[in-house]
Parts: structure tokens; C-alpha cells; sequence
């Protein structure tokens, strides 16, 4: 596939997120009729509404993880091959993690108990912010790329308290631990919804 078509389906990659999330009922922007460059606390009520927020920076490791284990465990494939990998994974994503079943998982835990899912500029900035990520790691040297992982998450993990790792792990095998560790940040207290 061609660098060309590979880009313009990147592009229709956007709108075939952001049709489906607004045919699905996601609002366009934050319902608070704001659009904010950055919210700052995982708690506060325009997470995943705005442009970007600390869940940005897993969407960024996404596609440096695209690039970098593409690199270092397939270093025959081609960018284009690479890049159609990140643009596929990408779109699905964030239309998959839309549907009930993965919205209720990610409800499940504490730190997501209330999420209704992104606004349609949220998702369509996420998928822009993955697609970054993936050039950047494919461009850079591996061990720029590996400290940039390192630093993505770290930065994420302590300050936003949560990160690509620590979502794997509190939807795989949840830890009381590390969800009391999320919490204490919380202006609002977690209360348990009863079985």
C-alpha cells in the first residue's frame, strides 16, 4: 500500500470515529460546552472530554509501542506495514472502547467507576496523539524511544496517578492497593455500588 493511500486512510480513520461515537450518542465536546486544551486530574468531571488529559499519554504509548516492538521484533516490516498496524489498532480502539461490554469493564474498577465514555473530540485527539506517538518512535533512536516509554508512563503513573500499566493491571487482576493509592487524590470519595 502506498504512503498516499496509507494517509488518506488515516484520515477517513478520524471521521469513522468520530461518526460512529456521535451515531453511538458520545457528545461532540465536553456537555460542560467547553473545550479545554488540557484537564489535569483523572477526577475532575471533563476527563476524557477535551483534547487531552492524562490518558493522552497511554494513547501516545500505544502508538510508540506499535513502532518500537515493530522495530525490535519485526525489523522486516516495512513503515507501511507498520503504520497501517498502528492506523487499524488505532481506529478500532477507540470504537471498541465504546461498546458496553468494554465501558463496563473499565467501570468496573474504583478509579473509572463513572465513565460514560469520550467525547467525540477526546477520541478523535486521541487517535491524532497515537498516531504522533508512532512517528516520534519510529523516527528516534530505540534507547530514546525506550526512555520515552519510561518517562510516558512514570510521569503518568505518579502525577495522574494512573497509566497504561496500572489500567492493564486494575482490569486484569485488580490490586486494593493500587486503587487505594489512586483514590487518595479523589476529592470526591468512592462509594461501592452494592451487588
Amino acid at each position: 500500500m502506498a504512503r498516499t493511500s496509507l494517509y488518506t486512510f488515516a484520515v477517513s480513520g478520524l471521521f469513522l470515529i468520530a461518526g460512529t461515537l456521535y451515531l453511538w450518542g458520545q457528545p461532540l465536546i465536553c456537555t460542560c460546552g467547553e473545550v479545554k486544551l488540557w484537564v489535569n486530574s483523572i477526577f475532575d468531571g471533563g476527563n476524557s472530554q477535551h483534547i487531552a488529559d492524562w490518558y493522552t499519554l497511554s494513547h501516545i504509548l500505544h502508538g510508540v509501542l506499535v513502532a518500537l516492538i515493530g522495530r525490535l521484533i519485526f525489523p522486516r516490516l516495512s513503515f507501511e506495514v507498520l503504520f497501517l498496524v498502528a492506523i487499524t489498532s488505532g481506529i478500532f480502539w477507540e470504537i471498541i472502547e465504546h461498546t458496553e461490554w468494554v465501558l463496563d469493564a473499565f467501570r468496573a474498577t474504583t478509579i473509572n467507576a463513572g465513565y460514560l465514555g469520550d467525547s467525540v473530540l477526546n477520541a478523535v485527539s486521541d487517535y491524532l496523539f497515537m498516531l504522533a506517538g508512532f512517528f516520534a518512535a519510529y523516527n528516534f533512536r530505540v534507547p530514546l524511544v525506550i526512555a520515552g516509554v519510561l518517562g510516558l508512563e512514570l510521569t503518568a503513573g505518579l502525577i495522574g496517578r494512573d497509566n497504561l500499566t496500572l489500567s492493564t493491571i486494575q482490569l486484569i487482576a485488580p490490586i486494593d492497593a493500587i486503587d487505594d493509592w489512586q483514590q487518595e487524590l479523589n476529592p470526591v470519595p468512592y462509594i461501592g455500588i452494592a451487588n
